[in-house]
């Protein structure tokens, strides 16, 4: 039998797995907080229903999270309070995030994401956490085909200079 065999909770955590739950822990917190700001910002009735899948999505991770670095005494990061629900109609024209500017945030934010969770899932030595990042990799991937879609559908999307390949004249 191998030194990390057996059930793989009852095996210790090394440092890089302990420090990519406590960065992704630190991070979600502070995405739950940027989000629940955007939810005010947002008129679009879609995109809000994204930034709360969000939401719930990160809040759903960090109590899987928590759960670990409790169960192996580590520390907790600080985490933000939670934001107050505003009215759109309260906050200046000129303070506000467009629409478009939410959704390409939560966009590259789940695109940082699929590639934090892939770097987690290399890391781990102990299975469970390797799976665990797994799931999380693809939750995100549903949650940014829901965004490439909204992007698409509501004309938000920017792409890069597009290639078509055009036939010979010659």
């Amino acid at each position: 039998m191998g030194i990390l065999s057996g059930n793989p909770k009852d095996q210790p955590l090394h440092y890089g797995e302990v420090f990519t739950l406590w960065t992704n822990l630190a991070t979600n917190n502070g995405f739950i907080a940027a989000y629940q700001t955007f939810a005010n910002h947002t008129g679009d009735k879609d995109l809000e229903k994204i930034i709360e899948e969000s939401i719930q999505g990160m809040k759903d991770e960090n109590k899987q999270v928590e759960d670990i670095l409790k169960i192996n005494g580590i520390g907790l990061p600080p985490a933000p309070p939670e934001r107050p629900v505003a009215r759109l109609e309260d906050i200046p024209v000129g303070a506000r995030f467009n629409d478009p500017e939410i959704s390409a945030a939560l966009s590259m934010n789940v695109a940082a994401g699929l590639v934090a969770c892939s770097q987690a899932m290399g890391i781990c030595i102990r299975e469970d956490i390797a799976l665990m990042y797994g799931q999380f990799h693809m939750n995100k991937a549903q949650l940014g085909a829901k965004l490439l879609r909204l992007n698409k559908d509501k004309g938000w999307l920017i792409p890069p200079p597009l290639h078509f390949n055009s036939p010979d004249t010659e």
